[in-house]
């Protein structure tokens, strides 16, 4: 096998051209066997692979840098770089990452995990290369997907400026994770079937490479070629700009990618080269469900059916149903999402009820201010967008929703550790930095009876509101325990003495087992489902201290700014004389690996709580 003798970067430069093929198809083939056991990005990664080599073959790696946006599509870049046999444990606890990541490899020029980032971050790297007199060539890979996203424009927008090379290489499947829209996508569809300018071009230089005086002729026009593009294709935006347009090249075609990538380097400015490839080729169920496969379970090669049949509903499902119930009911009610109608489970919704259902393509900025102006108009605006996406727009969240006092819900799917994808997805964060807002209002779920009853709250509110919910199977306990959603309101779940647990959403669960443990040692133990972040109940807290000694809050989020320093102040300021302890993620980035033992490395599993409850019960 050829990819055999890829151990180390650079390798595949002496992988003779007619090899260069059959190496692709090795590549995908392993990428295929590999993710169908460990789950992964598979889609991306096979239609990038002709795209990666031919990078690779056209530069020296680690000198030169390849910036990957989102990072999701690196997998041949891993292979390429002696990184082999670290899929045996991709995105598995210790084991490699499914993103670039700086400390594990010196070709991994900057971590990735958002969209929209690699032009400001290639730009970046330019201009340090520019001061510190240095001669590399710097590449950002972006997706067309990834344009959506305003970061990108600013860059361009700066990039416009450069006066040394810098490359953009366009990779335009026309998809992100779902289907792409807006106007940027129509744009591009454009130029990938702008045949008359691509036969056109192509006429003329055959035409005149006949002809003695042919060669000074073509090299005249190509350097005057944006005139005949400015003819042909609409708009011309990148060139307009100021950013030299080469393309559109076949992206599984590697000799006629090294050809404009060797023209692209001779550039003494910013440079596109777009890029046209297939999500998912090579593997026939990618091809055809690319949504399904960007973000693969593991699955059976064969049917490319998921090895693991969901049995029961998650969270996301349970606020599909929701959402379309009340949709129905309620003709005021619209539906937002950021390029994932799929993953926030608004798909039945869009189905249901087009006409209010918005896919505002990746611009989580532009979704939660679109938002605020339909509140402004009289609709009721449910924002789904993942609790690590959402953060990219807190400005919007704080100044256009929060300081009107919009009735805009933010439904936040994927909120606490969301395992395999890493640091960059872990949803740990949603409650410090909205809870430090004013007018925002948070809740989470116990069970999937009570994500129903909030989420119906949410929508009847008038107010910015949030409703968090984490990744995985709805938890279907404690039915019984469903009293009316009241703002501010917490509840016992069980009122006893000595010890309480203050638990939040996804917490009062993990509280259960705690109890549990804590009988079996013979202690009186009470839980509390906290319901409500922001804000905090006060009363329950005042009748919880007079009967119990300890204190224990629980919450799937850092601990900076989080419920457990919310009730430690109060209780502060109230004076309690029993004992505080506050059970949250430790103020770290938390990386991948499976969600349980992500809980136990950070001290939030039943039994870590249980053995620091202890703890402070012998110390008192």
């Amino acid at each position: 096998m050829i990819l055999e003798t890829i151990e180390k970067e650079n390798d595949i430069k002496k992988v003779a051209p007619e090899n260069w093929n059959l190496l692709a198809e090795e590549i995908r083939q392993f990428l295929i066997h590999k993710i169908s056991v460990t789950g992964g990005h598979l889609g991306s990664n096979l239609g990038a692979v002709e795209l990666t080599m031919a990078l690779h073959l056209s530069l020296n790696l680690p000198e030169d840098k390849i910036v990957w946006d989102v990072g999701h599509q690196s997998y041949t870049h891993k292979i390429l770089t002696g990184r082999k046999a670290g899929f045996e444990n991709l995105r598995k606890y210790g084991g490699m990452s499914g993103f670039p990541k700086r400390k594990e490899s010196d070709c991994d020029c900057f971590d990735t995990g958002h969209s929209s980032t690699s032009i400001s971050a290639g730009l970046g790297l330019v201009k340090a290369r520019d001061i510190m007199h240095q001669d590399h060539t710097v590449v950002s890979v972006i997706g067309d997907g990834s344009l959506t996203g305003g970061m990108a424009y600013e860059a361009l927008n700066n990039a416009a400026r450069m006066k040394s090379n810098f490359i953009i290489v366009l990779n335009d499947n026309n998809m992100s994770i779902s289907e792409n829209v807006g106007g940027v996508s129509k744009y591009l569809n454009n130029i990938r079937t702008a045949d008359k300018y691509l036969d056109l071009k192509e006429g003329i230089y055959n035409s005149l490479k006949e002809t003695r005086i042919g060669d000074p002729i073509v090299e005249s026009i190509r350097r005057a070629k944006s005139s005949v593009k400015q003819l042909v294709i609409p708009g011309m935006f990148f060139e307009d700009m100021g950013i030299t347009y080469l393309g559109p090249v076949d992206g599984h075609n590697i000799p006629a990618m090294l050809k404009v990538f060797k023209e692209a380097k001779r550039v003494k400015s910013a440079v596109l080269v777009h890029v046209i490839t297939h999500k998912g080729k090579g593997f026939i169920p990618a091809e055809r469900h690319p949504a399904r496969f960007h973000g693969a379970e593991p699955f059976d090669i064969e049917t490319g059916l998921p090895l693991k049949q969901k049995t029961k509903s998650n969270y996301t499902d349970v606020f599909s149903t929701v959402m379309c119930k009340q949709g129905d009911r309620n003709d005021k009610i619209v539906a937002i999402t950021a390029a994932m109608p799929d993953g926030t489970g608004l798909k039945r919704f869009h189905n249901m009820y087009p006409d209010r259902f918005f896919d505002v393509g990746i611009a989580e900025e532009h979704a939660v201010t679109f938002a605020a102006g339909l509140a402004a108009g009289g609709l009721q605006p449910v924002v789904a967008i993942y609790s690590s996406f959402l953060q990219r727009a807190y400005d919007q969240i704080l100044h256009d929703v929060c300081i009107q006092n919009l009735p805009v819900v933010f439904a936040i799917d994927r909120a606490g550790l969301v395992g395999s994808d890493g640091e960059t997805h872990q949803g740990i964060f949603d409650l410090s930095y909205l809870s430090s807002i004013p007018n925002m209002h948070i809740m989470a779920p116990k069970n999937k009876w009570e994500l129903s009853d909030m989420l119906k709250f949410a929508i009847d509110f008038q107010g910015p509101i949030a409703l968090r919910y984490p990744r995985g199977e709805a938890f279907d306990g404690l039915r019984e325990h469903r009293e009316p959603i009241i703002l501010g309101m917490g509840e016992w779940i069980y009122h006893e003495k000595d010890i309480v647990l203050v638990a939040v959403g996804s917490m009062v669960k993990t509280a259960l087992a705690v109890r549990e443990a804590l009988q079996l040692k013979g202690y009186a133990c009470s839980i509390i489902n906290a319901r409500f972040v922001k804000p905090i109940d006060t009363e329950i807290l005042n009748e919880a201290v007079k009967d119990h000694s300890l204190i224990v809050t629980m919450e799937e989020n850092v601990a900076s700014g989080g419920f457990g320093e919310k009730v430690r102040e109060y209780l502060d300021e109230s004076e309690y004389q029993g004992s505080l302890l506050t059970i949250s993620i430790p103020d770290e980035y938390v990386e991948h690996g499976n969600v349980e033992i992500l809980r136990e490395e950070v001290g939030i599993d039943a039994y870590s709580i249980q053995r620091r409850i202890e703890e402070v019960l012998c110390g008192q």
